[in-house]
């Protein structure tokens, strides 16, 4: 069976993600910082290999020991999806680097281990897909407690499109998503807004697009792809309506 490497699988999208993919008869090298829900996960998860370690990506060293040891146990890491992150950025200017800083610390910083970590394997196994988890509020420059956060999310994307670069034409895959409003534990706050989709719904839809292994998606493609589209193009106070 193939194997997917899911960072911060114990809840939200990369819980979601890993049920999904474990329907499609994926085995799973699950990590998060809280083994208690990790395991929890994996005794729901029926018919597939599961393997579970704790990993705070903010412990450099210990992502890429943990993601060795996870290729160790399979053999092969087919697919590592970079997820884990933290939305708990405050408005600039108002007193609160320390939630930006740790945001940034986990969004980028953290992102880019995982995703060294990633590309060593494949590198080494001359195969694989990196997809890296970016969101919508990466389009534009965003207002308010996103600022700091979509920032990170838009240097991620690009990371992750760095990487494309270098290993195109090889068997190295690189997806990146842009998921919009999904129902998770981080995006609570954003389950009032119409645009809002479920979280099996949304992460349906990241599913698919990892599967075919597309360069990139805005998901779900309703209504995220003409919303996208306003948020790259129009002019900033108009597209400030939809920033939310």
């Amino acid at each position: 069976m193939p194997t997917i490497l899911i960072t911060g699988a114990s809840s939200g999208l990369g819980a979601e993600m890993a049920r999904q993919f474990a329907a499609l008869g994926y085995d799973l090298a699950l990590c998060a910082r809280r083994t208690d829900r990790l395991e929890d996960l994996a005794a729901s998860l029926p018919g597939v290999k599961v393997s579970v370690k704790a990993l705070d990506v903010n412990d450099h060293d210990a992502v890429f020991r943990v993601f060795e040891e996870f290729r160790a146990e399979f053999g092969t890491l087919e697919k590592i999806i970079v997820n884990a992150g933290l939305g708990k950025g405050q408005p600039l200017g108002t007193g609160r680097f320390d939630a930006n800083l740790a945001t940034a610390q986990t969004n980028f910083i953290g992102a880019l281990a995982q995703t060294e970590a990633a590309a060593k394997i494949f590198r080494e196994q001359d195969a694989g897909q990196l997809v890296m988890i970016s969101s919508m509020s990466a389009v534009r420059g965003m207002p308010r407690n996103i600022t700091t956060y979509a920032a990170t999310k838009a240097a991620v994307a690009h990371l992750a499109e760095g990487f494309r670069a270098d290993v195109m034409h090889t068997p190295i895959k690189v997806t990146v998503l842009y998921p919009g409003y999904i129902v998770s534990e981080m995006s609570a706050t954003s389950a009032t807004t119409p645009l809002v989709s479920s979280t099996e719904k949304g992460v349906r839809a990241m599913v698919s697009a990892i599967e075919k292994e597309k360069a990139s998606a805005r998901v779900p493609s309703w209504p995220w792809v003409p919303v996208g589209f306003a948020l790259e193009h129009l002019p900033l106070p108009l597209a400030r309506k939809f920033m939310g």
